[in-house]
């Protein structure tokens, strides 16, 4: 887990509550230095602030950095999960935002994000997604991006009026809402969703 900044204390009890649900035993480690996310099975960008959030994953220390274990683990072949901020970051193309603020992006994901999309803080809602091999979820979007172009190779998940607001590529997984925020309520099945990844993706 990526935990320097945003929703992270969420996605720890979401992704725990997920595996335990699913009976995976293991263990969910909220880093903000190099080291960990490297020897992970698995990666989660949370939302927040995206333009922080990339500035503190591509700083360097001792030669290295998070961002650059991040595309080490996706090209390893294991799942990659961002949510909001992290959709944003996982994109290969940004708006004209993203452009301006100089969020460097990990280019893992196909697609052009809208930052912001539906609006500020104020605009932020929730709503029922068809999601793709899970069924009806429960949507938060808190100053959400969306994705508004996709590449040959990624699968759309879910749609929002004109916007794809979850899309997977191989084992990366993007996704416009919190699905964390439904952990509180029982509902882990984005989190479910994310983790069978691993085994699918490993045969």
């Amino acid at each position: 887990m990526v935990g320097v900044q945003g929703d992270v204390e969420e996605h720890v009890f979401a992704t725990k509550l997920a595996m335990k649900n699913l009976g995976i035993e293991g263990e969910v480690v909220a880093t903000r230095k190099p080291g960990v996310v490297g020897r992970s099975d698995a990666v989660i960008i949370p939302g927040g602030e995206s333009t922080t959030i990339s500035k503190l994953i591509f700083r360097e220390v001792d030669g290295t950095s998070i961002a650059d274990e991040i595309l080490s683990v996706a090209e390893e072949g294991k799942p990659v999960m961002g949510t909001c901020a992290g959709l944003i970051l996982l994109s290969k193309y940004g708006d004209e935002q993203v452009e301006k603020t100089g969020t460097k992006l990990l280019k893992l994901l196909d697609v052009r994000v809208k930052r912001n999309a539906f609006g500020r803080q104020r605009e932020s809602f929730q709503t029922q997604l068809e999601f793709k091999g899970i069924g009806l979820v429960e949507a938060i979007f808190i100053r959400a991006p969306a994705i508004v172009e996709v590449g040959k190779g990624v699968e759309v998940l879910a749609r929002f009026e004109e916007y794809v607001v979850a899309a997977k590529e191989r084992n990366v997984l993007g996704l416009a809402f919190h699905p964390e925020l439904n952990a509180e309520f029982g509902d882990t099945r984005v989190h479910e969703y994310f983790l069978k990844m691993i085994s699918d993706l490993s045969g």
